[in-house]
């Protein structure tokens, strides 16, 4: 996750390089691209809207954000983690949030 620090980008653990596109704050540069690349595919009228960081409550105090949810022209609801590297814990997390909800992340 970005963590933001007096209005700068602190490095992430996993060496990601945090991104600031349109006055938005990414975890890494590929988060960014695919944030450019669903503004694109919105402008062609493929996509109606997407969200960002949508949250999923899975238990007391845990919550798994999702990088995108994404409502396609044709009906179609996507839900898109961006990951460079999967760990242990997000696959936990990945796979609780899938049983609790009636939804299948995709991993870009």
């Amino acid at each position: 996750m970005v963590q933001l620090h007096k209005k700068r980008l602190v490095r992430h653990k996993y060496h990601a390089k945090p991104q600031k596109v349109d006055e938005i704050y990414f975890d890494s540069k590929k988060e960014a691209k695919y944030y450019g690349q669903l503004k694109l595919l919105q402008k062609a009228g493929e996509i109606v809207f997407f969200l960002r960081q949508v949250p999923f409550h899975i238990g007391p105090g845990i919550t798994y954000r999702l990088d995108f949810m994404e409502f396609w022209k044709n009906g179609d609801i996507k839900f898109v983690e961006i990951k460079g590297f999967e760990t242990k814990e997000w696959k936990i997390k990945k796979k609780l949030v899938e049983s609790l909800f009636p939804i299948k992340i995709e991993v870009k």
